[in-house]
């Protein structure tokens, strides 16, 4: 079994946008900055509650802190090439400034926030390290 957990912190470099799967379940993807100097963009994926919750509290600009699986996605270009993404399927997230949360988003029990995370769950031991 491999785990492939992730914690970054960036910049949100595009709004986020929903979408709907078959079964109607929400998808909100968005696209993070990780380094101030140049673009190092990173592709965030939220699912069901959350990506409600992502939706409505997260805006360009935001300084935001993220938690998730890091996930390899292939997908094809116009020309027909096939091109692979890294991306973080989310599991939780924290602004750190930007745009406000809404009242009611801030008090709902859907928003999920980082500092909510015990730490044992994201720090790894040096035995775990594959190389």
């Amino acid at each position: 079994m491999s785990i492939a957990k992730a914690v970054i912190s960036g910049t949100v470099y595009r709004n986020p946008e929903k979408r709907f799967t078959g079964n109607n379940i929400p998808v909100t993807s968005f696209t993070l900055n990780i380094d101030e100097k140049e673009e190092s963009l990173v592709r965030i994926v939220a699912r069901g509650n959350l990506a409600e919750t992502v939706e409505n509290s997260i805006v360009k600009g935001d300084k935001v802190v993220v938690e998730g699986r890091l996930q390899i996605s292939t997908f094809q270009t116009e020309t027909g090439a096939e091109k692979k993404v890294m991306e973080i399927d989310l599991s939780a997230f924290e602004k750190i400034s930007g745009s406000q949360v809404s009242a009611s988003s801030n008090s709902s029990e859907d928003v999920v926030k980082f500092s909510e995370v015990e730490m044992n769950d994201v720090l790894i031991g040096e035995e775990e390290i594959p190389f």
